[in-house]
């Protein structure tokens, strides 16, 4: 009774009390350990073999884009969590969490069992050259055939944030990360190195952090969280709640589908130069940005967070003044970030590498990142809570129509056609940021956002 009673205290602090910095600096670092956990892999086997690094790369790559399939529950369960909770409305909660947990459950089996059975045609479908094949086949094998695992930590990932939780995900984060590089550690180098498994035995220790992932992240439900999972929920099955998950979930993750898509044509343009200074500079200049990239996503979901439960609440005043207030801020810093990225970015990227043809390309191009940072931070702080308030449509149709008609037919008229190479690819890329970042921002004053709320209010 007591833990209950402290479950239910916890679930009923106003998220819109608490601090920005206190919501989003753990957004922060889970997005940045998240990152890092696709590379660690990929860094501790860069002493074993080269094939390995490339086969594991190709097959995180493939991956990647099929987990799309299974983000367009977890997305929406972050949107209808904060909208109810701030509504006041938990009676419904348990329903939601447990069909969000039970479709992703079932649609990521789907994908799991795909991979599983048909690493060897994905492997040839995607041309990965032979000797890398081996490693890739085995390493999605592995982990794909298990990446359900992710699934579920993505969905309990959304309701311990959109219930104000955020350091629970960074802790498990933290946990993941560190079991992971343990694990690799034994297997490449330490007391399992004579099983002689390699990429199996990276595969093995990915698969165990995730699995631990999921564990904690239950056990965390079941203490800090003032709801429950349960089968009941699903008898008889709540079909309006599936369809209002899928309602908003599906044209967030059409637009992130397509985003994918883009951003891989984009790629086959910079490749068609067959040139290595444009490709690394590319890789370098992306990891540079992302640093500005992190801060502004960790704001803009921890602002979503309080504008989904204040648009619950029915308080569209309050929402409205928080992003405007957080858009400011963030352009800031980010700009800033981006601004000091650029001036220090040859010696920077001098750490990568001592070819002057990249280390100039990429300082004009992080000049460029200056201005795209601009219509990016606009974009993830403006969209994703124009998303937490249930106006899904408009930002997805902007962004589709913006990336493909903006980012990839400039990018190909002045990449290619005026021949001005990768700068002219970039210019294009903050074009299209900048153009979704000052139409997004007119919608957010005209109020286009209001009246989409999926709370079912009642006299």
């Amino acid at each position: 009774m007591g833990a209950n009673t402290k479950k239910m205290a916890q679930s009923d602090a106003d998220i819109r009390n608490m601090s920005l910095f206190k919501l989003g600096w753990p957004i922060f670092v889970q997005s940045l350990l998240a990152m890092c956990l696709g590379y660690i892999d990929t860094i501790m086997l860069s002493n074993y073999s080269d094939n390995a690094v490339g086969g594991i790369g190709n097959a995180n790559q493939i991956m990647g884009f099929l987990t799309l399939t299974f983000s367009i529950i977890s997305s929406a369960t972050g949107v209808i969590v904060a909208q109810y909770i701030g509504a006041k409305i938990k009676d419904k909660l348990n329903e939601i969490y447990t069909v969000s947990v039970a479709f992703n459950l079932v649609i990521s089996g789907i994908v799991s069992l795909i991979i599983l059975l048909g690493s060897s045609f994905i492997a040839k479908a995607m041309k990965i050259p032979s000797p890398m094949v081996p490693y890739a086949e085995d390493y999605m094998s592995i982990v794909g055939g298990f990446i359900f695992l992710e699934a579920l930590f993505d969905t309990f990932s959304q309701i311990f944030r959109n219930n104000g939780k955020t350091q629970i995900g960074m802790f498990i984060a933290i946990g993941m990360n560190l079991t992971n590089i343990i694990g690799n550690y034994c297997f490449l180098y330490g007391p399992l190195k004579f099983l002689n498994l390699g990429v199996k035995g990276v595969a093995i220790s990915t698969t165990g952090s995730k699995l631990f992932a999921v564990v904690v992240a239950i056990i965390y439900f079941i203490f800090k969280i003032d709801g429950t999972i349960a089968l009941k929920y699903l008898k008889p099955f709540p079909k309006h709640t599936l369809l209002k998950l899928l309602k908003l979930g599906l044209p967030t993750a059409g637009e992130n589908i397509s985003y994918n898509i883009a951003q891989l044509i984009i790629l086959v343009f910079i490749n068609s130069f067959n040139s290595t200074v444009y490709t690394n500079t590319k890789i370098y200049c992306t990891m540079l940005s992302n640093f500005a990239y992190l801060f502004s996503i960790s704001a803009a979901m921890a602002t979503a967070i309080v504008v989904g439960q204040a648009v619950g609440a029915d308080d569209n005043e309050y929402a409205y003044g928080k992003v405007l207030s957080t858009l400011r801020l963030s352009l800031f810093i980010s700009v800033c970030i981006a601004f000091v990225n650029f001036l220090v970015s040859p010696f920077t990227l001098s750490l990568f590498t001592s070819n002057s043809e990249v280390i100039s390309l990429g300082h004009k191009i992080m000049f460029i990142c200056i201005f795209l940072e601009m219509g990016r931070t606009t974009n993830l702080v403006v969209i994703n809570s124009m998303r937490a308030a249930g106006d899904v449509k408009f930002p997805t149709y902007l962004g589709m129509a913006s990336m493909w008609g903006v980012s990839v037919l400039f990018g190909y008229l002045f990449g290619i056609v005026l021949n001005m190479g990768l700068t002219g690819i970039w210019i294009a890329m903050a074009m299209d940021e900048i153009l979704r970042g000052v139409v997004v921002f007119i919608r957010w004053i005209k109020g286009g956002w209001r009246g989409k709320s999926v709370v079912e209010r009642t006299a």
